[in-house]
């Protein structure tokens, strides 16, 4: 083979493995995003599930007396 072929097949195969890298990359994204949507809706649902449960009233901190009165 000449050098310039020899460069040629190089750089396709460089090439090759750039794209292959890629496309695991963009996987990974992928994957990382469902996750993401996914903890964000729990999120959501558990603040909700919060908010319901108890009812939040302004205590004032003088009403509350320590435990050693």
């Amino acid at each position: 083979m000449s050098d310039l072929t020899e460069r040629v097949a190089d750089l396709e195969i460089k090439l090759n493995q750039t794209e292959d890298q890629i496309d695991g990359l963009n996987r990974t994204i992928y994957r990382q995003q469902v996750q993401i949507d996914q903890l964000a809706h729990l999120l959501l649902g558990l603040s909700e599930r919060v908010d319901t449960a108890a009812p939040r009233e302004f205590k004032s901190l003088l009403d509350e007396i320590p435990p050693h009165y």
